[in-house]
C-alpha cells in the first residue's frame, strides 16, 4: 500500500510540511526531511526548484532561485533522496512543474521516484486530462500517486470528475493567488472549505496556501483531513537554517492548540 493512502487511513489532522530541495544549502535535503520526521510531521512535499513557477509566492521563488544557484537539479535531488529509504518512514511527495519533469524524461523520472521511495507527485501546471490521457498510466503502474489540485472556482462537476479519478488525496488551494499570499476574505474560504467537506469526495484533502500558523491549521482540519505549511517553513529555514531544534520547536507551535486538546 502507497505510504500515502495508509496515512490517511489511519489519522486525521495531518500536517504536511513543504521546503525547496537544496534551500538553504545544497546537502540540507536529506537533514531537514530526518528532522521534520523526528519533529512528527506527517508528511513532506519537497519542491523541486524551478525558475518560472506559476503559483509560487516570492518566499518560495526566492528560495528556488537559491536552490538553483546552489546547483541543485533533479539528478542531485533524487541521488540525495537515495538513501532516505527505509530510515525516512514518512510519506515523501514531489512538487514543482512539469517543464522540470518534461526535460529529464517521464519515463526516467517515474522510475526515479520509484527507486528512490518517493509516494506522490504535486504538478501544478500538468492539466488534470492531459494526466488522465497521457501519463496516468505510468503513475500507477509503480503505485505514484498523481495528487491534483482544486481551487475555490472550481466546478463540483469538475471536482467529482477529479476524485472519481484520483487515488491518494486532493491538494485543496485555500484561494486564488499564489503561495503566501491570501487575499480571500475568512468567510469566503470557510465557505470554500464547507462546499468541498459537504461534498462527501471519496479521496481524503489537505488545505494549502495561506495555512502559516496554528490557529490556521485547525482551521483547516475542521473542513479537511489536514494542511499543508510552505512559506512559513520556508521563513523558518531562512532565519534559523536546517537546526532539528529550531525545527521541532516550529512543528510544535503549528501543533500546539491540537496538542492541547489530546
Amino acid at each position: 500500500m502507497n505510504r500515502i493512502t495508509e496515512l490517511f487511513q489511519n489519522k486525521r489532522e495531518i500536517l504536511s510540511i513543504y521546503y525547496t530541495a537544496g534551500f538553504p544549502n545544497l546537502d540540507d535535503t536529506l537533514p531537514i526531511l530526518t528532522a521534520l520526521q523526528e519533529a512528527g510531521v506527517d508528511m513532506v512535499e519537497i519542491g523541486m526548484p524551478f525558475s518560472d513557477p506559476l503559483a509560487d509566492g516570492p518566499v518560495i521563488q526566492a528560495s528556488s532561485l537559491k536552490a538553483i544557484h546552489n546547483g541543485m537539479t533533479l539528478e542531485i535531488l533524487f541521488a540525495q533522496l537515495q538513501a532516505m529509504r527505509p530510515a525516512i518512514t514518512t510519506p515523501v511527495v514531489l512538487m514543482g512543474y512539469f517543464n522540470t519533469v518534461l526535460r529529464f524524461g517521464i519515463d526516467r523520472f517515474v522510475e526515479h521516484c520509484q527507486a528512490a521511495g518517493v509516494d506522490g507527485v504535486i504538478l501544478p501546471d500538468l492539466p488534470f486530462d492531459e494526466y488522465l490521457e497521457s501519463y496516468q498510466d505510468k503513475f500507477t503502474s509503480t503505485g505514484l500517486c498523481f495528487i491534483p489540485l482544486i481551487a475555490p472556482q472550481t466546478p463540483d462537476e469538475r471536482i467529482q470528475h477529479i476524485d472519481n479519478n484520483t487515488q491518494g488525496c486532493i491538494y485543496m488551494v485555500a484561494s486564488a493567488g499564489i503561495t503566501g499570499n491570501i487575499k480571500t476574505s475568512e468567510a469566503s474560504r470557510t465557505n470554500y472549505f464547507s462546499r468541498i467537506h459537504n461534498m462527501t469526495l471519496k479521496n481524503p484533502t489537505l488545505i494549502g496556501f495561506g495555512i502559516s500558523n496554528c490557529a490556521s491549521f485547525h482551521h483547516a482540519c475542521e473542513y479537511a483531513n489536514g494542511a499543508i505549511v510552505g512559506t512559513a517553513f520556508i521563513n523558518e529555514l531562512r532565519q534559523n537554517g536546517p537546526n532539528p531544534a529550531t525545527i521541532t520547536n516550529f512543528i510544535n507551535n503549528i501543533k500546539n492548540r491540537l496538542i492541547k486538546q489530546q
